[in-house]
């Protein structure tokens, strides 16, 4: 298998355990974490940095998070499918990106 298959294969599969494996939180919420979209407040403002502003992260977001009903392992499993949803977009993106500049024949693109 050439190294990008095993590579994609990898993001696959990781992307597959996130979203299907077991966990405390149910699927449907831990896609909407992955996605970050429809999420309930207060998970919807601690999911949203962990996606697009992680270092903004306070005790208080995650404080709140934890009085709406969820526990420590729900909130770290929704945190890591916020995280690795955020990376997931952006590996397709650069794997989009590449595939654009790569396209041959193309004047201005590498071959």
């Amino acid at each position: 298998m050439p190294e990008d298959d095993k590579k994609r294969a990898a993001h696959r599969a990781l992307v597959d355990r996130v979203l299907n494996g077991e966990g405390r939180a149910s699927a449907e919420l831990r896609a909407r974490a992955f996605g970050n979209d429809g999420l309930p407040p207060p998970l919807d403002a601690l999911i949203g940095k962990v996606a697009d502003r992680p270092a903004q992260v306070t005790e208080a977001d995650l404080a709140a998070a934890k009085a709406s009903g969820c526990t420590e392992d729900e909130l770290f499993e929704l945190v890591i499918c916020a995280a690795v949803g955020r990376s997931a977009r952006l590996y397709e993106a650069g794997l989009a990106a590449l595939a654009e500049a790569t396209v041959e024949g193309r004047p201005g693109h590498a071959t």
